[in-house]
């Protein structure tokens, strides 16, 4: 069988199942099976595919049939244009999270231009951490998880991008045994609802870390964590920069307010329009 008639069967079959992708689908999965780029498939399209190939092909396409993500299956997602190492001990990165570090990336040049020493909470696999140290190459990282299983993985995509040296990895719930001061905290929290989470989609419930996407009933419950503790682990003007989930700013911008200890306030859009990124600066 050619890798264009293996092509075709995997995509009717994906899409038989009910793949919102099923050709993008069919074609990550046989890229990775063959280790090519995806754009050598139609090069080589009349190529035949060893049995063996195929094989481990019909298997990784039978895990998404099931439901599987695909990153899991492939065990890499691309972040930030950097393509990072994924394991189901972490949540998939996902492109609205670029959001969190597009405003650290501005805040950071605007007001600590000569760099300085960013706490990221809850690392997982370290997207947001190393996709900052690979644009700010002043600035010193501290990556937070709770699970040594994802720093880890954190430490292994630091190592892959070259940003090893500039961050440093700490096991720890929130900021609880840290004793240094940042310029800036970043964070993508668990903020999806009890309620809300029983009605994600498999793919997401069945595979994806509970603990790393479920807050509690409001989904807000991390973020309040957040709002109360970083004063006293940021510098007078440092910043808090959280990733937050639909329809939850109304609430996340009351706790800031009820606060008097933050100023500077605001909400940031993603590329779709909805509110994705809560900031706050500590005052004076």
């Amino acid at each position: 069988m050619t890798i264009t008639e293996l092509l075709h069967e995997a995509g009717q079959r994906l899409r038989k199942e009910g793949s919102p992708s099923p050709s993008l689908d069919a074609e990550v999965l046989l890229a990775r099976c063959l280790d090519v780029e995806r754009i050598d498939l139609y090069a080589r399209g009349d190529l035949a595919v060893e049995p063996y190939q195929r094989e481990r092909y019909l298997d990784a396409v039978a895990r998404r049939v099931r439901g599987e993500p695909v990153a899991y299956i492939v065990g890499k997602k691309e972040f930030w244009s950097l393509e990072l190492a994924v394991t189901a001990d972490t949540l998939i990165p996902r492109p609205d999270t670029e959001t969190v570090v597009e405003e650290a990336i501005r805040l950071m040049k605007r007001d600590f231009p000569h760099g300085g020493s960013i706490l990221d909470v809850g690392t997982g696999s370290g997207a947001i951490a190393v996709a900052l140290a690979s644009e700010l190459e002043e600035t010193t990282i501290t990556a937070s998880d709770i699970s040594e299983r994802a720093l880890l993985l954190a430490r292994e995509n630091a190592i892959v991008t070259g940003t090893e040296g500039r961050i440093f990895f700490v096991c720890t719930d929130l900021f609880e045994s840290l004793t240094e001061k940042f310029v800036m905290i970043v964070s993508n929290p668990p903020y999806i609802a009890e309620e809300v989470y029983r009605t994600l989609p498999s793919g997401v419930r069945c595979y994806e870390p509970e603990k790393a996407l479920v807050a509690g009933p409001r989904g807000t419950e991390f973020h309040g964590r957040l709002i109360r503790g970083a004063p006293s682990r940021l510098c007078d003007g440092a910043w808090l920069v959280m990733e937050i989930g639909e329809g939850q700013w109304n609430e996340v911008e009351s706790m800031f307010r009820d606060d008097p200890r933050w100023d500077c306030i605001h909400v940031v859009r993603d590329l779709a329009g909805n509110d994705r990124v809560a900031a706050a600066r500590k005052g004076s």
